[in-house]
This record gives C-alpha cells, structure tokens and sequence, in this order.
C-alpha cells in the first residue's frame, strides 16, 4: 500500500508534489496518477516519482483532478482502498464524496488557490463527521507545504472560493489595469509592468508583516496628497463595492456548481 496517491497531475497536483518533497517527502512514498503519458513522462522525470494509469491502494490519497471527474475518481480510490481522501476540486461538497465512497472514509474537503504553485496558496479545509484531529492535521500538512491553511465550516467554503479561491485573478486584473494606466501616462509597457509588479509584491509583503490594511494604507497617504487624490478617484469609481460584488458573484457560482 503508497502512503500517499495523487490522482491528477495538472497543475495543483503537481504543486502539492512539489511542496512536499521540498518539506522531506520521499518520492518513493508518492505515486501520482495520470492517464496522460507525456505528462506522466513529464511528472516522473520532474520529481522522481513513480507515475501510473491506475489508481492504487494507499494510505491516504488527494483528489485534484477536474470537479466533474471527482465523484467518479472518488469512488474508485474507496473501492480500491484507502484510509483518508483530500478533495481539491472546487464546488463538490463533503456530502457528495461521501455518497461515492460509501460513507466510511475521513474526507477532507479543501479550496486552495494558484499561488500555491510558487508556495504562496492560501487553503481552507473542512471535514466530514468520520474524521479526526490526525486526519486534518494531515491535510494541513500537505497543504502547508504550498502556503497558509486554515480551517472553516464546509459551509463557508464556497465564501472562501469568491475570496481567495479566486482572488489571484482579481489581483491579475488589478496589475493589468495599473499597467495600462501606467503607460497612458507615459510610461513605456516595460517600465510600466516593472513598477507595477514590483509594487504588488512589495505591498502584500507589507501586509503579510501584520499590520492592519487601513494603517498601512493611512502610512502612505498624506493629507492633500497624491495618493489621498488617487485615492479618492478608486471610492468614487466605487472600487469597494466592485469587489465586495465580485466576492459575492463567485461565491455564489460556488454554491450553484455544488448543486450541480
């Protein structure tokens, strides 16, 4: 029996790969599924792991493929064998992996989001009534080799989706448009995304020491300044309620494909 089955190596498999074999996982432990073979061909050589087209008896598995296949995969992973399931598909509820594996089975449910590719992600868990303190501790584990996790109530986590789940693109957007502002201003494409990236990244390092946004915020506006000007401009285009829509809008499609 592995001690731990990835089922889907795209790009979130193989980031929670990647994450912990960089936190002392043996590549012997793991074995990915894949039915694509140059994928397969690609993930072996990669990590130096052992690559399959079948799903395989293990001690604990991740599900990260496509949250139409889930139901499907989880049910063979169960009926294969397997002491605990993490779900990193969007959408599908504890409930619904539940009934595809029988209803013994802890299940983690996680929505984690694409920094977790350069280890910055941001995950929420929440588990189903069969598991315990050891099984989200496992789960943490694997997903704290890519970031930050904390845990919720499954019903909160379509709210974290519309937050963080889908919260990179948002920030993508917002670099876009300061990018092109950036350059209507005069400033060339290059010079432009150059100050623009380096700021975001700047800034949310800010953030991340602890101090609370709207202090960070007042630090850098002075009174009658130009940031106080630019400022002003973002309320008055109504840039809080965009987002606070925004949030609402994809935690809402949340909960529609988890109907589905």
């Amino acid at each position: 029996m592995v001690e731990l089955l990835i089922v889907g190596g795209g790009k979130m498999g193989a980031a929670l790969l990647g994450g912990l074999l960089s936190n002392g996982h043996k590549p012997e432990s793991v074995v990915v599924v894949e039915p694509s073979a140059s994928r397969a061909e690609e993930l072996a050589q990669t990590y130096g792991v052992r690559v399959s087209d079948r799903i395989e008896p293990s001690q604990g598995s991740i599900i990260a493929t496509k949250p139409d296949v889930v139901l499907t995969v989880a049910s063979q992973v169960a009926e294969v064998g397997t002491n605990r399931l993490l779900s990193v598909a969007a959408g599908v509820t504890l409930t619904a992996i539940g009934e595809a594996t029988g209803g013994a089975i802890p299940i983690v449910r996680a929505m984690p989001n694409t920094p977790a590719l350069v280890g910055e992600g941001a995950a929420a868990i929440s588990g189903n009534a069969n598991t315990d303190a050891e099984d989200l501790a496992w789960a943490e584990e694997i997903l704290g080799a890519v970031g930050t996790v904390v845990r919720t109530e499954e019903k909160l986590l379509d709210a974290v989706t519309g937050l963080s789940g889908s919260g990179p693109a948002y920030i993508f957007l917002v670099a876009e448009a300061m990018i092109d502002a950036g350059v209507m201003t005069g400033l060339s494409r290059t010079v432009s995304t150059d100050l623009a990236v380096q700021t975001l990244l700047g800034a949310s390092k800010l953030l991340a020491e602890g101090k609370p946004p709207a202090e960070l915020r007042a630090d850098v506006t002075s009174p009658g300044g130009t940031t106080a000007a630019g400022l002003r401009e973002l309320e008055n285009h109504g840039l809080r309620a965009a987002f606070a829509a925004a949030i609402e809008a994809a935690s809402r499609r949340s909960q529609e494909l988890g109907q589905n």
